[in-house]
């Protein structure tokens, strides 16, 4: 009886660690062919080598299955001049095209580009692996499966970040809505021709002191807390917000809490979460406006980093939210400027111990592997 017992213990832990080891399923359902994209506003990435492409103006999100799963060497060296580089391969000049976002695979380390070409405003994506070599990711025969995005009363304008999120896609976005601010959530695993889950988000602003509706969420992360889901969204001007997707109904109205205040005069621009020697945190670069008024650094491109602790704040919120700064003086050391970062336009996380970056040089963009601080 006692050998039976282990022996039913033994199979049922192994079968715990197999499930948390097997990978989520990202596609359930997709179809083969050219999705047809009206543009592409940004992308990030799902498991598995599965490309996210935000679609504003097809009021979309498509996931493309890229089959780029091997694992390879990431960048080591800089690349110079990276954005001449980028437009040499399709036939155009460094000022030519416009990059619009960057994304790493975690499959692969390999870097995706979203670029617009400034003749025709084409739209199209390309590749720079560990060595810097630099390929097209054609869209004509693909797998994908296109979720479609629906703003309320009013169409979508633009999607402003997507992000994988275990169980959910989720995204942000701006309609013409009273409620222009949106939060989308996807079930997955993603079928073609699925249709996401809208909520209007209504944020308190704390450099504005009051509840806000339409102003855009430029980034977004997932975030767990308690085995509750969230989405942290990061504004304009600029408060970093927890909003709770958990048991929401569609087209609800959602309240967040602001738990951080950066600054005034800034928009984030990418963001996400690491750990450095035990300890969580969230990497976050901005642009500042002011930054002819009142600079924060050598650029207007700036980042910061913040303990991750500050995200579970349950009373220090909206009216009471932490403040970075004291006028112009640091507030708190929970919340530090790393300047190893300045001019970074774009980036995302490269493996455990890195961030790739877009970086503004003197000679124009280089393309680098910085140590996460």
């Amino acid at each position: 009886m006692k050998r039976t017992l282990l022996h039913a213990l033994f199979l049922l832990a192994l079968s715990a660690a197999y499930a948390l080891a097997k990978p989520p399923q990202v596609l359930s359902k997709t179809t083969k062919g050219n999705p047809d994209l009206k543009a592409i506003d940004v992308i990030g990435f799902a498991p598995q080598g599965v490309l996210l492409i935000g679609d504003g103006q097809g009021a979309q999100i498509v996931a493309v299955r890229t089959g780029d799963l091997a694992l390879a060497q990431s960048l080591t060296k800089a690349i110079p001049s990276i954005d001449a580089k980028l437009a040499g391969v399709i036939g155009a000049k460094a000022d030519g095209i416009e990059i619009l976002d960057l994304a790493v695979n975690p499959a692969s380390g390999k870097a995706y580009f979203a670029i617009r070409k400034q003749d025709d405003k084409s739209h199209l994506i390309l590749t720079v692996d560990g060595k810097g070599k630099i390929s097209e990711f054609s869209l004509e025969k693909v797998d994908y499966a296109r979720i479609s995005l629906a703003g309320g009363k009013n169409s979508i304008s633009r999607v402003t970040d997507v992000a994988w999120a275990d169980t959910q896609l989720v995204a942000a976005g701006r309609s013409a809505d009273q409620f222009a601010s949106k939060i989308f959530a996807i079930n997955t695993p993603l079928s073609h021709d699925a249709k996401g889950n809208v909520y209007s988000a209504e944020t308190y602003h704390v450099q504005h002191r009051r509840w806000e509706t339409k102003a855009p969420m430029s980034v977004l992360v997932p975030y767990r807390e308690n085995d509750r889901q969230y989405v942290i969204g990061a504004f304009s001007c600029t408060p970093v917000v927890k909003y709770p997707l958990d048991a929401l109904k569609p087209d609800a109205k959602v309240k967040g809490s602001s738990v951080l205040e950066l600054g005034s005069g800034n928009r984030p621009l990418d963001m996400f979460t690491y750990e450095k020697n035990g300890k969580p945190y969230v990497l976050t670069n901005t642009f500042r406006f002011h930054h002819k008024r009142k600079a924060f650094g050598p650029s207007p491109y700036w980042t910061v980093k913040f303990e991750q602790g500050i995200l579970a704040e349950k009373e220090k919120v909206n009216e009471k939210a932490l403040w970075r700064l004291k006028g112009y003086d640091p507030a708190t050391d929970r919340v530090q400027m790393v300047e190893a970062f300045h001019g970074v336009r774009q980036m995302d996380k490269l493996g455990d111990g890195h961030a790739l970056v877009l970086k503004e040089e003197k000679n124009g963009l280089t393309l680098t592997a910085l140590a996460l601080p």
